[in-house]
């Protein structure tokens, strides 16, 4: 996968979350981590900690693409992570999505991350 520079790429696991932006172009990715507000993984939206947490990661995400600070996104998260994120996408942050991978890369290392995207 090709990803357009300054692409977010947002890492999650329902509880650890990770922001990146492709600092490179399309055919040279280069993720550089981008500071981020604290997700507050104590919040049981859903029932449980962790679909309260991906609540959260979307709330924040929603927040970023309706403040115009993200233009282009990709979600990477565990595949039942991910389908909790889903349920909260605002329309605006499902229209500027660029894909999903429903893979767990929290605690890998950014490497791990671009040669996940690389050959996705």
């Amino acid at each position: 996968m090709q990803l357009p520079k300054n692409t977010t790429v947002a890492v999650a696991d329902g509880e650890v979350f990770n922001l990146f932006r492709n600092a490179g172009d399309e055919a040279n990715l280069s993720l550089v981590a981008v500071p981020h507000d604290a997700v507050d993984a104590s919040h049981k939206g859903g029932g449980t900690a962790r679909h309260g947490s991906s609540a959260n990661v979307a709330e924040l995400l929603n927040r970023k693409v309706l403040d115009g600070k993200i233009d282009h996104l990709l979600v990477i998260a565990a595949p039942r992570t991910l389908g909790a994120l889903r349920q909260h996408y605002h329309a605006k942050l499902s229209a500027i999505l660029v894909g999903e991978i429903p893979k767990d890369l929290t605690g890998h290392a950014v490497h791990d991350v671009e040669k996940t995207i690389a050959a996705a």
